[in-house]
């Protein structure tokens, strides 16, 4: 998965990509548990560019988009958030594969 660099980056992301950003950090238990099943999703919604936010770094950026619990998901397509899975609760792989399945419809 690739690393978001910076609010431009991200920016320039969400208004030109299909994309999921996945909001998390290094010290989160609950985010390394999800970290060995992201590959296989980002295989089976290929249709997605997945980008990593490290929350300590883009701490403004999180409090502007109002991520206050990781690991969250936001969704953009064609340069509009389809939707957020954001809450500090630990996400099952079925759950998020359900969300980024809600973005298609």
């Amino acid at each position: 998965m690739e690393k978001l660099q910076s609010t431009e980056q991200f920016m320039k992301l969400a208004n030109t990509e299909n994309v999921i950003f996945m909001f998390t950090a290094d010290w989160c238990p609950d985010c390394r548990v999800i970290d060995p099943i992201m590959p296989e999703i980002e295989k089976k919604f290929s249709d997605y560019a997945f980008v990593s936010v490290d929350r300590d770094e883009f701490i403004d950026l999180c409090i502007e988009k109002d991520i206050y619990g990781i690991p969250s998901f936001l969704g953009f397509r064609e340069g509009q958030e389809q939707g957020r899975f954001v809450s500090r609760d630990r996400k099952t792989q079925e759950e998020i594969e359900s969300f980024i399945s809600s973005l298609s419809k």
